[in-house]
């Protein structure tokens, strides 16, 4: 027993495995969509149809149903994303100010994910004057 020795393994970066990772454009999607709307003035996401769709889903109690990423595209490439986004500005917020925020924020986001945001597209859609009625009791 006294002549055996206890010998130490050590872990290089040699050791470590090799392969590729790829995140997918769904993933910087949910990332962007949730930055853009965390903006002050940013009313929703997603153009004219994408919103009554959702409103139909809404009524029929499938609510969550694609809304992590509605009114949000991207498409990564080796490590950038480009990002399109459709928007509805709350009235008596100004667009440049707000679009501009947008930009810093989801740009913030997806390189926190260690991806580079090469462009953030943003088309306003529409404006949102006012909010919905609540039912009365």
């Amino acid at each position: 027993m006294a002549d055996e020795a206890t010998q130490e393994l050590s872990v290089t970066p040699d050791a470590v495995a090799g392969g590729t990772t790829h995140v997918s454009d769904e993933v910087v999607e949910k990332i962007a969509a949730t930055a853009a709307k965390s903006v002050p003035g940013v009313a929703e996401l997603g153009g004219d149809v994408a919103r009554f769709f959702n409103a139909v889903l809404d009524r029929v109690g499938l609510d969550q149903v694609g809304d992590a990423r509605r009114g949000c595209s991207a498409h990564v490439t080796d490590g950038a994303a480009v990002v399109n986004l459709v928007l509805v500005i709350e009235a008596g917020h100004p667009v440049p100010q707000v679009t501009e925020a947008v930009r810093v924020r989801v740009t913030e986001a997806v390189e926190a994910y260690g991806l580079r945001a090469d462009e953030i597209n943003i088309r306003v859609d529409d404006v949102a004057i006012g909010s919905p009625a609540a039912p009365s009791a």
